[in-house]
């Protein structure tokens, strides 16, 4: 999921960043003290804002931020709270599902949350700033072709994806053994190979985003579609995608399992440990005056 939430561009207005930090960041209190600046700066990148639709970004943003800020992080230090108390009898296939399941629901709150606003700002664009949005488009995607090697072998593609969950997996549970990292890397082999339709997906999205913007000169559409939009991503996709998504997501989650279980007492309770930081980092950044202070 989290992968998903990183590679829409509409979603650099209001909302990418703010998952995007929540998921994938080292430093989330320093990252998260200063989300607006940086979705700011996200969002700009995509779109070349004039000076007046920045201010009107920054004055909507914060009013997302504030309400994710202090009314959506203490839950989330619960949600993850819920984690580390599963992941105390081991990981099992449920577990993954349910929490899989949460980072949709809690993406949907953002999304919904944000769908105004996103639409009154998306509605100020220029035709030179949907030429802006798709010179974006056009290097990001090929940035994905790149880290993902489409234009290489399967077995070169496979040798990308060992190395890339290798090492998000050693992000959360340390250094891992070379016998581990063999194993690890024999299930890996056994994954299908989806990231091109990933790739014609996002591609999807985007053609469909531009359809959106062409309703922007009428509100009473436009906003409610790009609600809809927003909140239903797996709509419309490819038949093959279709077809095959279901049986990729439950090899996923056994992957998830099975390397799980292969996981050291220590290398568990340091995955515990990185748990335990983001329910501190999500507490403390609720906090009312935390956020002028980390500045």
């Amino acid at each position: 999921m989290s992968d998903r939430l990183r590679s829409t561009a509409s979603l650099a207005i209001l909302l990418a960043f703010l998952l995007a930090t929540l998921t994938g960041c080292s430093m989330i209190r320093l990252g998260y003290s200063q989300a607006d600046t940086i979705a700011a700066w996200k969002a700009d990148e995509y779109f070349d804002f004039d000076s007046r639709q920045k201010d009107e970004f920054f004055s909507r943003f914060e009013r997302l931020y504030d309400w994710h800020r202090y009314e959506q992080l203490p839950e989330y230090a619960a949600f993850i709270g819920a984690v580390k108390t599963r992941l105390h009898s081991g990981l099992r296939r449920e577990d993954v599902l349910w929490f899989l399941e949460g980072l949709k629901t809690r993406y949907r709150l953002i999304a919904s949350r944000g769908a105004n606003d996103a639409a009154e700002i998306l509605a100020t664009l220029t035709p030179a700033q949907l030429d802006a949005l798709q010179r974006q488009w056009v290097k990001v995607n090929r940035k994905f072709i790149r880290e993902y090697k489409l234009e290489d072998t399967p077995r070169e593609q496979q040798r990308a994806q060992a190395k890339r969950m290798l090492s998000r997996i050693e992000d959360w549970t340390g250094s891992l053994s070379h016998e581990q990292e063999q194993k690890i890397t024999a299930l890996c082999d056994k994954l299908p190979l989806t990231d091109h339709l990933r790739h014609e997906d996002r591609l999807r999205r985007q053609r469909e985003f531009l359809r959106l913007l062409e309703l922007r000169g009428n509100p009473g559409e436009f906003t409610p579609r790009l609600r809809h939009w927003l909140l239903n991503w797996e709509e419309g996709r490819a038949p093959e995608y279709e077809r095959l998504y279901a049986p990729w997501l439950e090899q996923r989650v056994q992957f998830m399992v099975d390397v799980y279980s292969l996981l050291t007492p220590t290398q568990r309770a340091h995955v515990q440990h990185r748990l335990q930081n983001y329910i501190e980092d999500f507490k403390k950044l609720s906090e009312h005056g935390e956020r002028t202070a980390a500045r």
